[in-house]
Parts: C-alpha cells; structure tokens; sequence
C-alpha cells in the first residue's frame, strides 16, 4: 500500500511516499519563501518520477489538515482532494501536530511542538512516549508561550518556528529543563504524516474529500473581520 503524504502546515513544505512494507520510499522538504502553489506540484511530479512510481500506483493521499498556517492548509488540502476525485482513491487527514511529535522517535522527555499562530501565540500540544506509541496529553491550543509554559515541569523537547521564534521566552522559564531540537526536527514532516495515514487505514479511517475541512483551532482574521 502506497501513499502519497502532503505537510503545508508550514512554510518548510514536503512531500513523501510510503509504503506498508518498504517504509519510506521518498521525500522532499523544502523551506524556501516560495508559495506552496508554486512548489507543490513541481515538487509532486519530481518525486513521483524520481521513484518509478505512477500517479495510479498510489493507493491512498494523506494530508496535514492543522493546525498550522490557513493559506497553506488550503493549499495542500485542495492538491489531496484533487488528486482524490481523479483517481477515486481515499483521503487520510492527519493531525500536523501528532505527526510532528512523532519526528522524536521514543524521545524519554515530555514532547512540545509548536506552530506560530501570529498574534504572539503559538499552536501547540503536549506528547510522550509510553509503550513505543506516542501519545497526546491534551488537545492542540492556541496560546501564548508563557501561560502554555506556567504550570509545566522540564525537561521539555520544543520543536518548531514557534519554538525558535520563542526561545528567549521558553529559556527564561524553564531554564536549563528546556531542550530545543535540532534543526533536523525543527519542521513537520510529511513522512510521518504518511507512517500515519497508514496506521489509520488499518484502522478503516479515511473520509470523503468533500467533506474533508482544515483543522484551524481559531478563526482566520478575514473570517473575524466578517463577523465584525
């Protein structure tokens, strides 16, 4: 079973193919400020060719569906549906933030990615290892740094650009009980939104493109605008 994983969350963009059997056959990761409507296709194509593989060989898409950037969502969501209706194949949407954690592989350290939500937020979540599956102690949140940080105990793994973006402020409470990942596993992966969807296929999970919505947590600001 092949499947063809898109992550837009961010602008360090990627797209990968894996396998139930094989593993991981390709992936590509970009993080330039170029627009995923202009990489994304290209980027789509290059892969598909570079592993032998056919449009048609893909048994199933998976996509990052949030939180993370609205423009970006949108993007990678609407490639997935598109690619859904032409080859009447299922769509696996997969949590950005639960793929993420899983990029720290049976990490013994209380896990935090973290998403820049602009307005001095971040998105964020908090994950563990336990018994080789990597679990969410509560749900995604859009929240400052600091009022995420006030009740936590380190040591923390802090992976993301809301992590960078927010260094000083995560180093002042946590002191030395915070630990920032490489720059290796400072962005999402769509590789393990890929090892993802395949685990949720075995379970039966896939829905219908039509239905299938972006994963926002808060409202976009024209969406605020609109209601004012």
């Amino acid at each position: 079973m092949k499947v063809l994983a898109l992550e837009t969350a961010t602008l360090a963009g990627s797209i990968a193919i894996v396998d139930d059997v094989e593993g991981l056959i390709g992936e590509v990761k970009v993080s330039v400020k170029i627009a995923h409507s202009e990489r994304l296709m290209p980027s789509i194509e290059w892969l598909l060719k570079a592993s032998a593989i056919s449009i048609k060989e893909i048994d199933a898409f998976a996509v990052s569906i949030g939180p993370g950037s609205f423009t970006g969502l949108r993007i990678g969501l609407s490639t997935v549906k598109g690619f859904a209706f032409a080859t009447g194949k299922p769509v696996v949407p997969v949590r950005t933030l639960d793929a993420f954690a899983r990029t720290m592989p049976f990490c013994r350290h209380l896990i935090c990615p973290m998403l820049d939500a602009r307005k001095n937020e971040v998105y964020a979540a908090f994950y563990r290892w336990d018994d080789n599956i990597c679990t969410k102690l509560g749900p995604e949140t859009s929240i400052k740094p600091g009022e995420l940080l006030k009740d936590t105990n380190g040591p923390i793994i802090f992976m993301g650009e809301g992590a960078r973006i927010y260094k000083n402020t995560i180093s002042d409470l946590l002191k030395t009980k915070a630990i920032f990942a490489p720059s290796s596993h400072m962005s999402p992966s769509a590789s393990t939104v890929g090892e993802l969807a395949v685990e949720m296929i075995r379970q039966g999970i896939a829905v219908d493109p039509v239905s299938l919505t972006p994963f926002y947590i808060r409202k976009s600001e024209a969406e605020l605008n609109w209601q004012r």
